[in-house]
């Protein structure tokens, strides 16, 4: 190679990397890696989550000189390029309309305060389950039914009629007849079910007149209020289906048993703060107490309230947060009773029992709870009681085909696994206080 030719290569090298570089630039930006506009490839996330998000549009300010008007096109009453925009008033209407009502700022409401509110209602998730619920309600937990109240349905003369029998066909007709779908929904099959069961438990009316003394009341609002240490607390929302009636329930423990509860240590679960997954609020009514029914009802007593695990489909519970959501609001029923009968009494003379069932049609919950005190500020001193059977099957299997497996058949078609103790457990609930 000539000299000559060496040197004019040298020169023209960094023209030619500057080229090949550019290049690579356009290269990238087209393909969208240059532009810091364009969304990444994330392969182990959906698309929407590494779309390209539209920049926060801030608001011009507007400026105003003190004898200078502005040139706007409000005259024209058309966009004119290069004259301002004319600034409107908000226009108020003389009338109210709940269609283009405006809600004031929260600090502005006369309801307003300062100090919190921890309020639960029927989608409140409790992180801590049951344990989270015994703290609040300053509740001591018994894992068992009481016996003298499961004794009641162990006499033949409280039992129905052919009872396995009538209780399988009210199974059969919850997952098989009532629908001509091939598998009908768990909120559809759940809730039928247990209209069956009530229905059939209240043939016994004959044998028992008090039965006559109840009725049924479905999506009733509860609201009460109490304090727990420096906090204070609501439960607001719908009850379900609850079942009243004309008499209290008796008491479940004497005051022997209630006295005892004072030894009780309340379990907490530090470092987790017992308002977790409670709904915060500064806008509330300070002294809340109320059953959903005026004060002239001639059903003022509630008796059992029923809950349905699949009731709402935007919200799923846990089995664990289910039961403390059966739990609160049986709480707050029976608080709700205690503050009209006894006032500002703490240790209640005569304790408020109050009764909550929970299925998702095949697993019961069965819960008794009696309230002794309305005194829940501290930790010391009588508590409540509650009594929990829980994960009670009625029944294994309800298949509308059978289950084969390697030309086996493993679970028949039809009902299987029916289980007698589950229906008496609800039957006992059902009689408690008409016996």
């Amino acid at each position: 190679m000539f000299p000559e030719t060496a040197q004019c290569l040298k020169a023209a090298a960094p023209l030619f990397s500057q080229t090949v570089l550019l290049k690579d630039l356009s290269r990238l930006s087209t393909h969208g890696g240059g532009s810091h506009l364009q969304a990444r490839r994330h392969l182990s996330i959906s698309r929407c989550l590494t779309s390209k998000v539209r920049p926060v549009r801030t608001p011009r300010e507007r400026v105003e000189i003190p004898g200078l008007e502005a040139v706007t096109y409000g005259e024209k009453m058309h966009y004119v390029p290069g004259l301002s925009k004319p600034f409107h008033p908000q226009w108020e209407r003389s009338y109210k309309d709940p269609g283009h009502y405006r809600a004031p700022p929260a600090h502005e409401m006369p309801l307003f305060k300062d100090r919190s509110c921890f309020v639960f209602n029927q989608r409140t998730s409790a992180l801590e389950g049951v344990l989270q619920a015994l703290w609040l309600t300053k509740t001591k937990l018994i894992s068992s039914l009481p016996p003298q109240l499961l004794s009641l349905s162990e006499n033949p003369a409280n039992q129905i009629p052919d009872q396995d029998e009538r209780v399988q066909n009210a199974i059969k007709h919850a997952r098989f007849w009532d629908t001509t779908e091939e598998r009908p929904g768990k909120e559809r099959y759940s809730n039928t079910m247990m209209v069956n069961l009530l229905h059939l438990c209240a043939t016994l009316q004959s044998s028992h007149p008090a039965i006559g003394r109840r009725t049924q009341a479905e999506k009733c609002s509860l609201a009460t209020t109490w304090r727990r240490g420096e906090d204070l607390f609501q439960i607001r929302g719908q009850n379900g289906l609850l079942h009243t009636c004309m008499d209290p329930l008796p008491e479940v423990s004497g005051k022997q048993e209630v006295s005892d509860t004072a030894d009780h240590v309340l379990e907490t679960f530090y470092p987790v703060s017992p308002t977790i997954n409670l709904q915060k609020v500064n806008v509330y009514k300070e002294e809340m107490n109320c059953s959903g029914f005026r004060d002239d009802y001639p059903y003022p007593h509630a008796h059992t309230l029923f809950f349905l695990e699949g009731a709402d489909a935007n919200c799923k519970l846990r089995p664990d947060q289910f039961r403390a959501k059966m739990l609160m609001f049986t709480f707050g029923n029976a608080l709700v009773r205690a503050q009209k009968l006894y006032g500002p009494q703490r240790v209640l003379d005569r304790p408020v029992t109050v009764q909550a069932v929970g299925t998702n049609g095949r697993i019961f919950q069965f819960m008794v709870f009696q309230l002794n005190t309305t005194d829940l500020s501290g930790d010391d001193g009588i508590k409540n009681q509650v009594w929990l059977d829980e994960d009670v099957e009625l029944y294994d299997f309800a298949k509308v085909r059978p289950l084969i497996q390697r030309k086996q058949v493993k679970v028949p078609a039809g009902l299987a696994g029916y289980k007698p103790e589950a229906f008496s457990k609800f039957l006992s609930l059902y009689l408690h206080g008409a016996v």
